[in-house]
């Protein structure tokens, strides 16, 4: 099983929330892409955006907010 460092993926991040909805959302956009590729493949689709936000490769876009 892999081990996700949390820390790692939240740093720079305003919240956990927004992480946690990021890599939801960019994993049912991979699912998609798969399944509209008809790819085949044993990588869980979390697992994948995880990587992707760690290596930078996707950012998560926050709102800003005013006081």
């Amino acid at each position: 099983m892999k081990k996700v460092n949390v820390d790692e993926l939240f740093e720079g991040k305003a919240s956990r929330y927004a992480l946690v909805i990021g890599v939801a959302k960019r994993a049912r956009q991979i699912t998609k892409e798969f399944e509209d590729e008809e790819v085949i493949t044993d990588d869980k689709a979390v697992l994948l955006a995880i990587d992707e936000i760690k290596d930078h490769k996707v950012n998560i876009l926050q709102p800003e907010y005013d006081d």
